[in-house]
């Protein structure tokens, strides 16, 4: 148990020194899951080479509104930017992926596929 909470929390909780087995959360599930199925994933949420497209600081930004619950102006307070430039990137990022991040079901098929992608990013990579 402790070896399998090492190796989720070294890919979903890398920030965390200390990872709790009872609370390993969705990473889990997904740490379970065939990388055959994981690619299939992420293949149907995104289409051919959109997900390289999305930058660093596109990508901070996707990570700080859902840190703020998808909150449109505690995010761009956060970010320094005018309300009218981050609803620009969230439609940017849409017309890139297809998901609208301001609608929770998008919202959560783009979290649940960076963690996918986190994974399949680590499955390679020699783990403890």
């Amino acid at each position: 148990e402790a070896q399998t909470a090492l190796l989720i929390g070294n890919i979903f909780e890398s920030d965390k020194s200390i990872v709790d087995y009872n609370n390993l959360g969705i990473g889990r599930l997904i740490y379970q899951l065939p990388t055959t199925l994981c690619k299939l994933f992420l293949n149907e949420v995104f289409k051919e080479g959109s997900l390289e497209q999305l930058d660093q600081e596109t990508l901070f930004t996707i990570q700080k509104f859902f840190e703020n619950s998808l909150n449109i102006s505690e995010t761009s307070r956060q970010l320094y930017v005018h309300r009218n430039k981050l609803v620009y990137r969230l439609d940017k990022i849409m017309k890139i992926t297809g998901l609208d991040l301001r609608k929770f079901d998008d919202a959560v098929t783009f979290k649940v596929s960076m963690l996918v992608k986190k994974y399949l990013d680590n499955v390679g990579r020699d783990m403890p």
